[in-house]
């Protein structure tokens, strides 16, 4: 994986270079984090303390494609709706979230009742993902005003997809710990699910991904701006965080993975 994302990198950077060269596009680095709530098959679905809990932390390297500027003349392009209102944001980023049972089915009072509440609390898990992908940003006010005016806000919305490697780990702290022993593990997660053995895997894997995003910029200087964005990104996959009980006899847990990222950067431009 780490061959293929390098790889991809280095295609990116060449393929940017070359535009440059022929269109005279500038280009703007960023950095980004911030805290990612994991949607997942662990805790129940519109939860609060599902949603609080299982939260980890994410970062990002970004690169845009201004087209309302160009590098080559040190000058704007010719003015047209789309080169004062979108840039395409490139993005190689990484989140990792640790993931436990929350909720209705693991309060106090079931886990002192009853061993599937105990053994549903024990499974615990986290999930590492790599994404690398592209979004188009629209920028309902002028680009060229935001760019003149340090101090100024340019609010946006962006939509793309990604490329997801994910590294699930599922344990169980139940028993005598083995998560490969039925009787250690919630009953529905021992079934077979969509082509593996149980309910539960530690397999990495790929999936595409859609995001959409909603944000704002603030202009610090005339080369940097600070960034806050809200994520929500959505995996064309159920695997992502290792657990992905029978679809068709556990309909409450068919949903796909999915998170929310807001996240903070910084980005300069470069010219």
């Amino acid at each position: 994986m780490t061959k293929f994302i390098s790889l991809t990198a280095l295609l990116l950077i060449g393929s940017i270079q070359t535009i440059q060269a022929q269109f005279g596009f500038s280009h703007e680095l960023g950095l980004i984090a911030g805290p990612v709530a994991f949607q997942s098959d662990y805790g129940v679905r519109n939860d609060f303390e599902t949603n609080s809990g299982n939260t980890g932390i994410g970062v990002g390297l970004i690169h845009y494609l201004n087209f309302s500027y160009r590098a080559d003349c040190n000058c704007y392009t010719p003015e047209n709706y789309f080169n004062d209102h979108f840039k395409v944001r490139s993005e190689l980023s990484y989140n990792k979230t640790k993931l436990n049972h929350f909720g209705e089915w693991v309060t106090p009072e079931k886990l002192v009742k009853s061993e599937d509440a105990r053994k549903l609390k024990q499974m615990t898990g986290s999930t590492a993902v790599t994404n690398i992908g592209m979004q188009l940003e629209f920028y309902p006010l002028s680009i060229r005003d935001f760019t003149a005016s340090t101090g100024s806000l340019a609010p946006f919305v962006s939509l793309g997809a990604q490329y997801s490697f994910f590294s699930p780990t599922v344990e169980t702290s139940y028993g005598n710990g083995k998560l490969l022993e039925e009787d250690n593990i919630y009953y529905k997660y021992w079934q077979a699910s969509e082509g593996k053995r149980h309910g539960f895997s530690n397999d990495k894997g790929t999936t595409w991904s859609v995001v959409g995003s909603v944000g704002s910029r603030y202009k610090l200087t005339p080369l940097s701006d600070l960034i806050v964005d809200l994520r929500w990104q959505y995996y064309f996959s159920n695997w992502v965080d290792g657990l992905n009980p029978n679809p068709t006899l556990y309909p409450e847990n068919k949903s796909n993975d999915w998170n929310v990222w807001l996240n903070f950067g910084y980005i300069y431009y470069i010219n």
